[in-house]
């Protein structure tokens, strides 16, 4: 008997724990279509949007080609302006040009004779100083060997001293180790 309480009892647990489970069931169904609801909701918003995102985009890339072309437009129109009014500065600068190149070969032709009467005086100049530094050169030789000479002899007189310094100081220092002694 008591077994089959006991089934019993186990039967209303498993029966009570089936309709827990079903009422688990229908609430997550009620909770998954107001998901699924609330999800369809989101993706609606979100492409309705994107549309108008698609739409102002779409706008604004005409508007920037527009734009675009009226630049190009203009630009070229500058670009002609700049070439129309430089031909007109180059044939000024040609005009220029030639006048200052004839203006430059007669001060060529000018400059030539007088480099070449320039270079005929300081021929005759460079032939005086040629003279005067070789005799400046004969000069130095001259003084250089007396200088030599008498180097040698102050080096001498001073060898001379440095001896006598020396035995002064070598007898000095006798004189002092008697007296220390």
């Amino acid at each position: 008997m008591a077994r089959v309480k006991s089934a019993a009892v186990k039967q209303e647990d498993i029966s009570a724990e089936v309709r827990d489970l079903q009422r688990a069931v229908v609430e997550l169904r009620a909770e998954l279509e107001r998901m699924q609801v609330a999800r369809e909701d989101a993706v609606q918003a979100a492409r309705r949007d994107a549309n108008q995102e698609i739409v102002q985009l779409r706008a604004a890339i005409a508007e920037l080609r527009d734009e675009l072309e009226r630049a190009h437009i203009q630009r070229d129109q500058e670009v002609q302006r700049a070439l129309s009014a430089s031909q007109g500065e180059i044939l000024q600068l040609r005009g220029t040009a030639e006048n200052l190149r004839s203006v430059l070969e007669a001060t060529r032709m000018e400059n030539e004779a007088r480099v070449q009467a320039a270079h005929a005086a300081s021929a005759n100049e460079i032939d005086q100083l040629k003279l005067m530094s070789a005799a400046l050169r004969e000069q130095l030789e001259i003084a250089q060997f007396n200088k030599g000479n008498t180097l040698q002899a102050e080096s001498q007189i001073l060898r001379g001293e440095i001896t006598q310094l020396q035995e002064t100081i070598s007898a000095m220092r006798k004189e002092m180790e008697k007296r220390q002694i």
